[in-house]
Parts: C-alpha cells; sequence; structure tokens
C-alpha cells in the first residue's frame, strides 16, 4: 500500500503492522468496541515498564459520582521536600482511554519532570455527554490542590496537561480555575489538542484521510458522541478556542503533528494565547500523525516529543512560583 510521501517512515512501518493486526477504523465501532481494541492496542506495545517510585489507585468522591485517578510518585521522592504537581488527562475523543492506555506517558512525565502526577480517568460520552468530562477534570484539579500537602505536592507548583481530548481538557480545566477563582495553576502542557470541536481549519480537509487513526470522519463520530446538542460545540468548556478572553493564563506548551486534522487548531490556539500575552511555546513534529505522542514502542519523535513535554514542565516547577 502506497502512503502520502510526508509521513515518517515510522509511522508507515506502524500503519503496515496494524493492518497486519486487523486494526479497525474506530468509527466502524460501537463505543465499547472502541475502548477494547483501544486498550488491547496498548498492551500490545512492548516496552519496558518506567519504574516508579510508588503508583497508587485511588477515587475523588464527588457529588453523585467518583472519579477514578492514579497517583505516580517518582524514584527517590521519600528524600524530597513538597514535589510539583502535574495533573493529566487522557486523550481518547471523550470517548475512549483510560488509566491504563496513558499509562506509559505519565510514568515517563512524572520520571523526566520530577514531579507527582495524577492521571485522572473522567466520565466520557455517550454515556456522560458534555460537560461531564471538563466538570470531572476541574472537580479532581481542585480537590487535590485543596490537598496538596498531603499528598506530598507544593501548591505553588501544580500545572495541568494532557493529549488530544485530554489536551482539550485541560485547556479548558485552566479557563475553569480561572473563571472560579483557583487553584492556581503554573503551567498548561496542551499536546495535539482539540480546542475547536466545529472541525472548521483547513488541516480537517487537508488530511481528512489517509493519515492515520484520527480522520475527519473519526473526530465527527467522536464529536457525535460527545456532544448531545450543536449548541454545545459553541461552548467554551466544549471548544476552548471560542473563548472571548484567555488573558490571565498559565504559561502553555502545545504540541502538534503535522499531519495531523488537530494540526490548525492548535497552532491557533498557540497564537490567540500569545496574543492575550500569555507565555507559550510551539512545537511542530514534521511528518507525524495525531497520536503519535504515545508511541514510545516504535517512533523515535515520541520519545522526543515527550522528552520536549518533560523538559517544558521541569523548567517551569524549576521557577518555584505560580503566574
Amino acid at each position: 500500500m502506497s502512503y502520502d510521501p510526508r509521513i515518517h517512515p515510522q509511522i508507515t512501518a506502524l500503519f503496515d503492522a496494524m493492518k497486519e493486526a486487523g486494526l479497525k477504523r474506530v468509527e466502524s465501532l460501537t463505543p465499547d468496541e472502541a475502548r477494547w481494541q483501544h486498550r488491547m492496542l496498548a498492551r500490545a506495545r512492548l516496552e519496558p515498564e518506567i519504574e516508579m517510585g510508588l503508583v497508587e489507585n485511588f477515587a475523588i468522591d464527588a457529588p453523585g459520582r467518583r472519579i477514578p485517578c492514579r497517583l505516580y510518585y517518582p524514584k527517590g521522592y521519600e528524600d524530597q521536600g513538597p514535589l510539583p504537581l502535574l495533573m493529566y488527562f487522557h486523550g481518547g475523543g471523550h470517548v475512549i482511554g483510560d488509566l491504563d492506555t496513558h499509562d506509559q506517558a505519565v510514568r515517563n512525565l512524572s520520571t523526566r519532570a520530577g514531579c507527582i502526577a495524577v492521571s485522572v480517568d473522567y466520565r466520557k460520552g455517550p454515556e456522560n455527554p458534555f460537560p461531564a468530562a471538563p466538570e470531572d477534570c476541574f472537580f479532581a484539579t481542585r480537590y487535590i490542590a485543596d490537598r496538596a500537602e498531603r499528598y506530598g505536592a507544593d501548591p505553588a507548583r501544580i500545572a495541568v496537561g494532557g493529549d488530544s481530548a485530554g489536551g482539550n481538557l485541560a485547556a479548558v480545566t485552566a479557563l475553569l480555575a480561572r473563571e472560579r477563582g483557583g487553584p492556581s495553576l503554573c503551567f498548561q502542557l496542551l499536546v495535539y489538542p482539540v480546542v475547536d470541536y466545529r472541525g472548521s481549519f483547513p488541516s480537517y480537509e487537508e488530511y481528512a484521510e489517509g493519515f492515520g487513526v484520527l480522520e475527519a470522519k473519526t473526530v465527527a463520530w467522536f464529536r457525535e458522541r460527545y456532544v448531545e446538542d450543536e449548541a454545545d460545540l459553541l461552548d467554551w468548556r466544549c471548544s476552548p478556542l471560542l473563548a472571548q478572553d484567555l488573558s490571565g493564563l498559565p504559561p502553555a506548551l502545545v504540541l502538534v503533528a503535522e499531519l495531523d486534522v488537530l494540526h490548525d487548531e492548535g497552532v491557533a490556539y498557540a497564537e490567540r494565547l500569545k496574543e492575550a500575552g500569555v507565555p507559550v511555546d510551539l512545537i511542530r513534529y514534521p511528518g507525524q500523525i495525531h497520536a503519535f505522542f504515545t508511541f514510545t514502542h516504535a517512533v523515535d519523535d515520541a520519545h522526543r516529543a515527550q522528552q520536549d513535554a518533560a523538559a517544558a514542565l521541569k523548567a517551569r516547577f524549576e521557577l518555584g512560583y505560580c503566574k
């Protein structure tokens, strides 16, 4: 099978492996089938597990529900003072993904950035449509921030981050923290975030088909299961790019893949943050597709991207204050 020549050779090799394994398009599956396939793909990534100082599963009690989370401490945490904290929200189109599918990435970020990490398994559609996910992520962030000392975390060094749908939720959580009077956040890590669910940018046409696991019709499949009312697409809690004011938000790192339907909106969000006076860095990864960030078992740029993300987190944490 021939692929677009712009696609990195390691990605085309991965495409061949997925085809040989019988991978099905997400949009051809039910939500439960898509979740199962996503978990199986994560388990099939053969790479050494990153050893941590401590990993614990727990749940946060919220009104009418419990929010499953996983807590990570880097090695040697016992001999250190209060550590910075990363609240991480996994990708998966607000429909699939869980604590296990993104376990390796969170371990790597915690280890490299020298921080505690809390991975949040927020509610997902279609069973729990918008705004369940952003409300869970904000609730979890405020809950942990209010108890930072209990977890050995420094309340002055709390960041939010996530990939894809998780990048959306990190951006929205930062906005909600500003609007609702806290918690104070020092950084936002946005990995190829979906920030405008209307899907109207040129990259949706340019990379609509043939560029990996997320095509234009895949985004539509996710959108239809996440958002019940089309009017909600204009709500900044769904599409943070549509927020009228982005000033006063924490500094950000935005990572985008060149050959991704979400490329243009990620760039647009970085530009709007900059225009609003928010310190922001934008890094593009040529030849890469959506979801590459978690492909450390097969793609060198996945390692580079996670290193870039961890380095940015560590640099911000070392400043020792929140914006």
